[in-house]
């Protein structure tokens, strides 16, 4: 790729859990590895796939769908584990940019094709551009694109047009650093075929209602033809979902002979399968720390991903009971930060691991972007000084809940169930901010449920939620936070709206000189710090299916790479064996 005038930022590596052998150094030989095995590997506590198309709706973006949809279909951007374009992986051989970073032009390699033997084609990247653009911007369109405002989707994009059969050209409206857009953009697009897609031409909503009604039937034969490592073959919804390997991939096969993905009930179940053999890979949670040792056949590590973790409140004035206009008063965030003990979080219930936290990038894993000058919290534990924050903006502690004007400060929080650390710490949340006056009442739900239920489009349906898992950077691998803070964004599910917070991210777009790029990355997560869009909570090592604990998989489970990608936190199933 040729740059001019522009330097990216180093990103760094992930840590994460490399599958090994019992063997010295893990290593498994050959004569060991067996051809065929059958790998389980358990979902989060609740969390079932529900939505199997690779254009990602708002309410089926979650890391259970899409780490199914990484083995079906290629992405059309392959990252490495350093963060970098790896082109032997990607559906495109180069990417060429002019001089001002608004031409992308795409040339296709011919090493990957459809599971049928035809050619992945310009025409296929570009009718799956269409269906984003046709769901990020039609105002009747029956679901909404999920990432939509990462990667300056789909505002930022003039036009994307096939040239021939083996080139598509990409232009933007104006001048962008192109590593920013190529790792946020261009990566969102993972092409499906045309040929067996394309039901309804020129009935774009007819073509959406089409997909939303097969996006959780993945046995349907429109999923028939991938370009993936993995096919689809057959699931029981709240039990299990079957991956079998495609012959026809062009990358490294898989040898196992099926790739189980299973339901949990909570993690107590799931720890059950581990203990038991019927689950492979899986996780640990914090919560049953101290039963480890029961589990002499697995082998356990840590992991921590790329992001961070946090809570969102509803700023919407159609939130219920009018908090969203109490919550978008800044010193209400405020007494709400200083009630969140995330010391004792870490130290209680995640044993001593994990990181205090209060921005959008978290100091550990250790990564260019962080700025050293938020290892001082600006929000410190302090529900003392809390409750004076919000006693000298007129609030009154009256029976127990600060009162205003007939308002007072209590909420409901909605919270994913399944886990007892989870609930251990909304728990603990509830009794600190009762020192300041500000009620909660705890609600759980699966964590599918809540993910559904939070959105700016049923504003009116929850007050404040938690899911547990936080964010990791995926789709917006270059950390801008377009997608999360950006008024109008796709993951914006809070509604922040902050001029000053849209200037700050639209800056880190811009190509700029190596010092320019991080002074802009700088200023937007102090900001974030202080200004608070969301609350910020400890990040946690993760176990697999982004569970916060640790990662666990069986011994006779094998790889000669990463288990995940620790920049995209995709499983590399392919690369798996299992040993007798």
């Amino acid at each position: 790729m040729n740059r001019r005038g522009v330097s990216a930022i180093a990103l760094g590596a992930v840590s994460s859990l490399a599958l090994v052998g019992a063997g010295a150094g893990g290593h498994v030989s050959a004569a060991q590895a067996t051809k065929g095995g059958v790998v389980v590997v358990a979902e989060a506590p609740q969390s079932a796939p529900d939505w199997f198309f690779p254009v990602l709706s708002s309410s089926g973006y979650a890391s259970y769908n899409t780490e199914i949809i990484f083995l079906m279909y290629r992405p059309l951007i392959y990252l490495s584990p350093t963060n970098q374009v790896d082109y032997g992986r990607s559906l495109v051989s180069k990417i060429s940019v002019n001089s001002s970073g608004t031409v992308y032009t795409l040339t296709l390699s011919h090493k990957y094709r459809w599971s049928n033997g035809r050619p992945i084609s310009a025409q296929d990247v570009v009718f799956t551009w269409d269906l984003i653009k046709d769901a990020s911007t039609l105002h009747n369109a029956p679901w909404a694109y999920g990432p939509a405002g990462s990667g300056g989707v789909p505002t930022d994009w003039s036009s994307v047009t096939a040239h021939g059969s083996n080139t598509v050209v990409v232009k933007l409206k104006s001048p962008a650093n192109p590593q920013w857009f190529i790792h946020n953009g261009l990566s969102q697009i993972y092409p499906v075929p045309k040929s067996v897609w394309d039901k309804y031409p020129n009935n774009p909503i007819r073509e959406l209602n089409m997909i939303k009604s097969v996006a959780n039937s993945p046995t349907n034969a429109l999923y028939d033809v991938v370009d993936g490592p993995f096919k689809f073959q057959s699931m029981v919804p709240d039990q299990y979902w079957d991956l079998v390997p495609n012959p026809k991939f062009g990358g490294h096969k898989a040898t196992i002979s099926k790739l189980v993905f299973q339901y949990e009930t909570s993690s107590a179940s799931e720890f059950v399968g581990l203990r038991d053999g019927t689950i492979s890979v899986g996780y640990l949670p914090p919560s049953m720390w101290a039963s480890r040792k029961d589990l002499p056949n697995d082998v356990m590590s840590s992991s921590y991903l790329f992001g961070m973790n946090y809570m969102v409140p509803n700023l919407s004035p159609k939130a219920p009971d009018h908090v969203g206009q109490i919550f978008s008063n800044l010193y209400v965030r405020q007494a709400l930060q200083m009630g969140i003990d995330e010391p004792a979080i870490v130290k209680s219930l995640y044993h001593g691991a994990g990181v205090v936290t209060d921005g959008p990038i978290p100091p550990t894993p250790k990564t260019a972007f962080y700025d050293p000058a938020l290892s001082k919290l600006p929000y410190p534990f302090n529900p003392a000084r809390g409750k004076k924050l919000l006693e000298a903006h007129g609030w009154r502690d009256v029976g127990g809940v600060m009162t205003k004007n007939g308002e007072k400060i209590e909420f409901t929080l909605l919270y994913s169930s399944g886990s007892t650390t989870e609930t251990s710490m909304v728990e603990l949340l509830k009794s600190d901010w009762a020192r300041e006056g500000i009620d909660v009442n705890l609600q759980s739900e699966p964590i599918s449920e809540v993910l559904a239920t939070a959105s700016q489009s049923d504003a009116n349906k929850w007050q404040m939620v938690y899911w547990g898992g936080g964010w990791t950077y995926q789709l917006d691998y270059y950390p801008t936070g377009g997608d999360l803070f950006k008024a109008g964004a796709g993951e914006n599910m809070g509604g922040y709206d902050s001029p000053t917070m849209n200037r700050l991210i639209q800056a880190t777009y811009d190509p700029g000189t190596p010092a320019q790029i991080q002074a802009r990355m700088d200023a937007y997560q102090v900001y974030a710090a202080k200004n608070l869009p969301v609350l910020w909570m400890p990040w946690f090592p993760m176990g697999y299916a982004r569970v916060s604990g640790f990662n666990e998989h069986a011994k006779n489970v094998h790889g000669t790479v990463r288990y995940f990608n620790p920049t995209t936190d995709k499983p590399l199933a392919n690369y798996w064996t299992v040993s007798s």
